[in-house]
Order: structure tokens, then sequence, then C-alpha cells
């Protein structure tokens, strides 16, 4: 009786074991194999800083990506030791495994969005369209805009970091930190000065063919970035920005003011009364940014240029140009002469305008 009694528990006992082993047999294998119930092309699901691992699991299986967030749960702590799930924007295309699930927050593959700052543009202009864009918020970034730290080393006269904050097209994740952002634009600035720029600038000996011979150390990346900015706002042809650079540095070599409407511009935006024009005495405005009336480069740069430009200021074209006028197609008219130049003046800016609005009233 009692070898029987005892011979049931021990069937009793298999079968409970095999019946726990199949099943757990079968959560493995359900756990292993790719699922998606959610509705739609794709499924996106935030998680917000600070948001505890149970919590993200249980948000997943809501949102149709996980099937068990409690064996998840089990298998991130006993199988992978409870490494963090890192937050961010996360998009769902297709159906996956937990485990594949799991590793894509674990390594962070957070969604990216391409942000696009075009060259030329200002501090505050850099700054509001990150923020048009839908990267964090403009006072914010105007913050971090204004803490020279991250440049000082490179240009220790900087109280800013206007010039330095590089135009790219980037990849930000939504909920990226402001100051991220500008760590990134600023070291892309100078990643593209180590590698390109600096090179260039070891040769002292030829400074003085570009009128900056008498830069102070501490200052000639300041002085660099300053011209190249100005040559970034007076053109954006690729193949005029080595001539403009020539015509800009002939003048400096030979103390000739850079007489730069760019930084006419400037000015008035440091007064608050830059609204799109430039009159006649603005030009005669006493401003340290106005290069009508100050001589030599303005204090600092009225933008943040491209590589391009920087190149050009250390490599302008070989030229004897000291003027050159707008053809009002984005191309310019370059002379050696200031007769010339009047010239150019008369057939870009008086005769094109004279025979342009003569054909609108004709109608043509």
């Amino acid at each position: 009786m009692i070898r029987k009694i005892f011979f049931t528990i021990l069937v009793l006992g298999l079968v409970a074991l095999g019946a726990a082993t199949a099943v757990g047999w079968h959560l493995w294998q359900q756990f292993h194999q790719p699922f998606r119930a959610w509705v739609g092309a794709e499924q996106i699901v935030n998680v917000a800083p600070g948001t505890s691992a149970p919590r993200i699991l249980a948000d997943l299986e809501r949102a149709g990506v996980l099937r068990d967030a409690r064996l998840a749960r089990y298998f991130l702590i006993y199988r992978l030791g409870d490494p963090p799930l890192l937050a961010g924007e996360y998009r769902f295309r297709q159906e996956m495994a937990a485990p594949d699930v799991l590793a894509k927050l674990i390594r962070g593959e957070v969604t990216t969005y391409p942000v696009t700052l075009i060259e030329g543009l200002d501090l505050h202009e850099t700054a509001e369209a990150l923020t048009r864009q839908g990267f964090g918020d403009v006072n914010v970034f105007l913050r971090e805009m204004r803490d020279p730290s991250r440049i000082s080393d490179l240009d220790p006269l900087a109280e800013d970091l206007e010039g330095y904050l590089y135009p790219e097209t980037y990849h930000f994740s939504r909920g990226t930190p402001e100051s991220d952002i500008v760590d990134l634009m600023v070291g892309t600035f100078r990643q593209g000065w180590s590698d390109e720029v600096a090179p260039l600038l070891e040769r002292r000996a030829e400074l003085e063919d570009l009128g900056l011979d008498e830069v102070p150390e501490e200052g000639l990346v300041r002085a660099v970035v300053s011209l190249a900015s100005i040559v970034e706002k007076e053109t954006q042809k690729d193949d005029e920005r080595n001539l403009v650079a020539s015509v800009y540095t002939n003048r400096l070599r030979i103390g000739m003011p850079l007489q730069a409407d760019p930084t006419v511009i400037a000015a008035l935006k440091r007064e608050g009364r830059w609204d799109g024009n430039i009159r006649r005495p603005d030009l005669q405005m006493d401003h340290p940014y106005n290069t009508y009336v100050r001589g030599g480069l303005p204090p600092g740069p009225i933008c943040s240029p491209t590589l391009d430009s920087l190149l050009a200021v250390l490599q302008p074209a070989d030229t004897k140009y000291l003027y050159f006028v707008s053809r009002n197609d984005g191309t310019h008219a370059f002379a050696a002469s200031l007769a010339e130049h009047n010239r150019n003046v008369y057939r870009w800016q008086k005769l094109y305008w004279r025979e342009k609005w003569a054909k609108e009233r004709n109608g043509k």
C-alpha cells in the first residue's frame, strides 16, 4: 500500500514537473518569437528620463511591442544583469522578439531627426532655428551660446560662441539637452579646425600676405574666423569664396578699410536697429563692428562660417582685386581699381535696375 502511494506521488510529481517544464518551454519560445500587436505602419514609444524599468516594460506591453512585461523584466534582471534602459523616442516598424526590444533600449537606439543649420547664421539666428525645428528652448540655447568656455582654449578673447557654432545638418533625438546640441556644434567646428585649418596657420611667414601678420598669437583664431564670417556673408558661391577673400586680404595688407556691408548689419543688430535695410547714415555709424569707419577686422565673428570660407581666407585667390559688386544673381563683378569698380556699380546697381524697372512698367 505504501509503495502504491509513493509511486502515485512520484508519478504526479513527474507529471507536474513535466507540465511546468512544458509551460516554461512554451513561454521561453514565445519570449524569443517576434511579436507585434499594434495597428498601423509603426509604433512610437517615448521613454521619459528617470522612468523605472518596470514602467517602461509595462508601457511597451501596452503599446503592443512586448507580449509579457513581467517575463521581460525577469529576463532583464536574471539574464542580462539589470542594465539601465535609456530614455528617448523609440520607433518600431516591424515585429521584434523581446530580447531584441530590450537590446534596442539598452543600446539607446532612439529615433533621430535631421536639423539643418544653414551657413551664415549668427548666434541668435542659430538658437531660433533650432527652436523652430522643435529642439529646445531659445532662451536656454542663448544662455549656453553666451558661455565661451567651450572655445576659450582656442579663442581666449571670445565672449560668446559667435562664429563657432558650425553650420551643418545634424541628427538629434527628441529631448536632447540644449547643452549637448551646442557641444556637438562647437565640437564639429573644432574638428574641422584641427584637421583642415590649423595646419595652414603653422606657416606664420605667409600671414603677411594675408594682412594678418600683426595679429597676436592669442587672437589669430579669432581673426581668421572673423574674416571668414565676412566672406560667408558676402557670397554662398563656392567658386567665389577665394575671390572675395582676396579682396579683403588685399585690403588688410595695404591698410585699406574693409568696408563690408555685413559688418554694418552686425552693428545695427547689436544696436537693435536692423530692419532689413542699410541707409547711408548707417555707413557712418561709429560702432566697433562698422568696418566703414573702423580699420582692420571687426572685434569678432559676425556669423558661423563654413569650412570652405575658413580655408578661403587662408588660401585666397592670387588677385589684385580691391572691390566687388553684386550682379544681382548671387555672383559678383570684381575690380582692381576704383574706376573699374565704378563702371561695375553703374552697370549692375544703376543700369541693371533701370532696365528691370522699365521692363516691369512695360509689362514685359
